[in-house]
């Protein structure tokens, strides 16, 4: 990066750190740091919400997804506005009758001590998980630019991120999500821009999405039912319903946004703005992949977007193999760029022969470009057998740095480096919070002071900071990242969510039967992914229903007895 790129990314970093520490001061209770409080407005908490949701996973892969794939990912957010509102109607309302610091405190309230703690366990063993993957995606941005390596680069990320969560608590963090959400949202407009007005002056929108659209990637709704189908709009619907409801109802991360509205209406509003505003985001993400895949189309695309790997593979090879496989690929692509031009041109003079025949060119020309990326890929994979060939989640970041002018280079990583603080800082938070108060200070200590819990919570948080460290370790092994972060959090949902839609609505059903069912159903699930190939939105349908399936035929059965319906406490 040039120097101006470095100064932009210090001040942009520096001014979010230093505003979270200063709030940071600001915190000192165990209710503030903890819970955040009782008094964000309806904006904070959305965007909060947002920002927790969005992390720096989701603009690193999402523009990968959409320029290998198109944009059918978008069907996975279908089912989030419905939640939303059923959220606000059903859920909400009662954590807040109860006045409840975290969700599975109210599984105790419902239930009893044990399923309490099982539901908030698998919590923090998932989320533990998924805040190693919010260090290692960005991660992956600066040991590309900056050539350190990836475990030293995971390990810097890793205590900035974790003195950054600590110091200032769930309150601190909440407000400084604010101003990163706006700062992210600007930056990825400012790419949109810069890459759609890279195209030739020439090609308009229209013939933009040509291209794409004859190239397959503009086919955002898939309504088949093949259950192996990753995302189509069933499993959108349902499963994505499914995977919002357990996310935003019962995950701690979300759930501690909004229970620090200052009033049942402002956290409404704050879940009702994320509904409104989320699924016109990540269409802007995902359009911006696809001006990616056509800004491409007119220009050199490397053969292996990790180019880093790239270079290493061509210094280990022993045969010109790679290097001719290169050296096809250049010609096949600049036949594609002929043929996009000739496409624009029949376009703009109305010859819808032409125009057909260009298109059948073009899918010819795709398909052997697809097929030389496989075959490279494959090479790199025999000489260097440790390198993911995976390389969906290097075509933003690749784009950035070889493409953007100077200064901005350093504000987008800034941006992407904002998003990765903002949503892991959330999940730490979430994780301390959690283990203070249904483990720490229900079992261990529950008549200590409030200054110990504060500095417990403090702990807790580091502690989980250091284990998410270690994970993101292991994280380079997993394919698209954003997909494995879906299909990680997608293995516990459903039957978590099952035990809060049984409290909810069930009241017939007891503790030891829901807590013999959240077993059940978490083994199913688990087992379920490891023996079949249905797509990952199905398994929150699965554990779901068989959580609640399996308490209630344990019910009728005899085991177990139900409880009276929680009170607020006096």
């Amino acid at each position: 990066m040039a120097t101006v790129d470095w100064l932009v990314l210090a001040v942009t970093l520096a001014t979010i750190v230093i505003y979270g520490v200063y709030k940071g001061r600001q915190v000192r209770t165990a209710d503030a740091y903890l819970r955040g409080g009782s008094d964000q407005k309806w904006w904070t908490i959305g965007l909060s919400i947002m920002a927790t949701q969005a992390s720096a996973i989701t603009f690193l892969s999402v523009p990968g997804q959409a320029y290998e794939e198109g944009l059918g990912f978008v069907q996975f957010y279908l089912g989030l506005p419905i939640a939303m509102v059923l959220l606000s109607a059903l859920i909400v309302p009662v954590y807040y009758r109860l006045r409840i610091a975290t969700a599975y405190e109210y599984l105790e309230r419902r239930f009893d001590q044990k399923t309490r703690q099982l539901a908030a366990f698998l919590f923090l063993l998932q989320r533990g998980l998924g805040a190693g993957l919010s260090i290692y995606a960005p991660a992956i941005i600066l040991s590309s630019v900056l050539g350190w390596p990836l475990h030293l680069t995971n390990l810097l990320l890793g205590i900035l991120v974790v003195a950054y969560s600590v110091s200032g608590g769930t309150r601190a963090v909440s407000q400084t999500q604010t101003y990163q959400m706006l700062v992210i949202l600007a930056g990825m407009s400012l790419a949109l821009y810069f890459i759609v007005a890279a195209l030739p002056s020439e090609v308009s929108l229209g013939d933009s999405l040509a291209i794409a659209g004859g190239l397959g990637k503009l086919k955002a709704i898939d309504f088949s039912l093949r259950p192996e189908a990753r995302y189509t709009v069933w499993s959108g619907l349902f499963g994505g319903l499914f995977v919002a409801l357990a996310y935003f109802g019962t995950d701690q991360s979300q759930v501690g946004r909004y229970l620090s509205g200052s009033s049942l209406r402002e956290s409404r509003l704050g879940l009702l703005f994320n509904g409104l505003v989320k699924i016109p985001m990540q269409l802007g993400i995902l359009f911006l992949g696809l001006m990616l895949f056509v800004f491409y189309q007119f220009h050199p695309a490397p053969i292996f977007f990790n180019t880093a790997e790239l270079a290493r593979a061509q210094k280990q090879a022993t045969t010109p193999k790679l290097g001719q496989i290169e050296a096809e690929y250049d010609a096949v692509r600049g036949r594609t760029q002929q043929q996009v031009h000739a496409l624009v041109l029949a376009r703009q003079q109305g010859d819808r022969a032409a125009e057909a025949s260009t298109l059948r060119s073009l899918r010819a020309l795709d398909t052997q470009t697809q097929a030389l990326r496989a075959a490279a890929k494959q090479e790199i994979k025999s000489l260097l057998p440790r390198t993911e060939t995976k390389d969906a989640d290097y075509v933003f970041i690749g784009y950035i740095t070889r493409h953007f002018p100077k200064g901005l280079v350093g504000l987008l990583i800034a941006v992407i480096l904002c998003a990765a603080m903002s949503a892991t800082a959330s999940a730490l938070n979430a994780l301390g919070s959690t283990t203070v108060v249904d483990f720490y200070r229900r079992s261990l200590r529950p008549k200590a002071s409030d200054a110990h819990y504060l500095a417990m919570g403090k702990v807790a948080t580091a502690f989980w900071g250091i284990l998410a460290t270690l994970f993101a370790a292991f994280a380079s092994l997993l394919d698209n990242l954003i997909q494995a972060v879906n299909i990680l959090g997608s293995l516990f949902y459903g039957p978590t969510l099952g035990v809060f839609l049984v409290g909810f609505f069930l009241p017939r059903i007891g503790g030891t039967a829901i807590f013999s069912a959240l077993v059940i159903a978490q083994i199913a699930v688990l087992g379920t992914f490891f023996a079949s190939s249905i797509s990952f939105l199905w398994y929150n349908v699965i554990g779901c229903g068989l959580a609640v399936s399996i308490a209630y035929v344990l019910t009728l059965c005899g085991v177990g007895n139900a409880r009276p319906a929680p009170q607020p406490i006096p």
